[in-house]
């Protein structure tokens, strides 16, 4: 990220570098003079975050149209090489994230930015709020059980009378321009995602691969994103099996 080194307060200074601009007090935020109009959110005061990871800066941004609460989490050192920072738009994912599923590669790839991002300066937005590509928790197993069933990702959603992809990025982009991040790079294998920050404000210089190895349970979902949602997926290297709890091969998951 950019965020640049914290203080001994535990906040970040400003600056017009692409480091930290959010005050240490909550408040009300909107970017100027990108010729979009703002999406309300509002910023809370900056912490350190000591992980497992390494050493990182929080701050918490609540989108004030939908109520949803984002997480900022951020190097406290700036880019190396004066390159634009990297950030990364993960959208929840309880499966993959807390509990580790190999239905998806959600929890991996959170995984490996976290590590790119502590090495090489940048930031993560932890967009909560947009489980299952925004159709929520009680949807996604649903459509889980179709995908058994023999559906696709894709099909799944449909089936449900569901959109493909219902995530919105207006709220990321906001919180993105309120901390300076008007040029990034960005940390994923979705197109659609460098296209949706255009389009809010943010221009994507770059975009670097998260694609992490497949495996027995996530193949076909991963595939299915290659051939039917357009992402940059080589699917070159893959894990060997892995023991689960039940039976059954081709598990898909619902996001990037």
């Amino acid at each position: 990220m950019t965020a640049s080194a914290a203080s001994g307060n535990g906040h970040l200074p400003a600056s017009g570098n692409g480091h930290h601009k959010a005050e240490s007090a909550p408040g009300h935020h909107h970017a100027e003079g990108n010729g979009h109009t703002p999406h309300p959110v509002s910023a809370g005061p900056i912490v350190q975050l000591p992980t497992a990871f390494g050493d990182f800066v929080a701050q918490a941004w609540t989108d004030l149209v939908t109520g949803h609460e984002h997480l900022a989490v951020s190097s406290p050192n700036p880019p190396k090489d004066g390159k634009a920072p990297l950030v990364r738009l993960h959208s929840e994912c309880l499966t993959g994230d807390v509990f580790g599923s190999y239905r998806c590669d959600c929890g991996e790839q959170l995984a490996y930015a976290l590590e790119m991002i502590r090495e090489h300066g940048g930031t993560l937005l932890y967009l909560r709020g947009q489980e299952g590509r925004g159709i929520g928790l009680a949807n996604k197993i649903k459509a889980y059980a179709l995908q058994e069933a023999g559906f696709d990702t894709v099909e799944a959603n449909e089936q449900l009378g569901l959109p493909v992809d219902a995530r919105c990025y207006k709220a990321a982009a906001q919180v993105l321009a309120e901390m300076g991040l008007h040029e990034v790079r960005l940390l994923s294998n979705n197109p659609d995602k460098q296209n949706r920050l255009a389009k809010a404000g943010v221009k994507v210089v770059e975009m670097v691969p998260t694609e992490v190895p497949s495996r027995d349970q996530n193949i076909r979902y991963l595939q299915t994103k290659k051939d039917r949602m357009e992402h940059r997926l080589v699917l070159g290297s893959h894990v060997g099996p892995v023991p689960v709890a039940s039976p059954g091969a081709g598990f898909e998951h619902e996001q990037d």
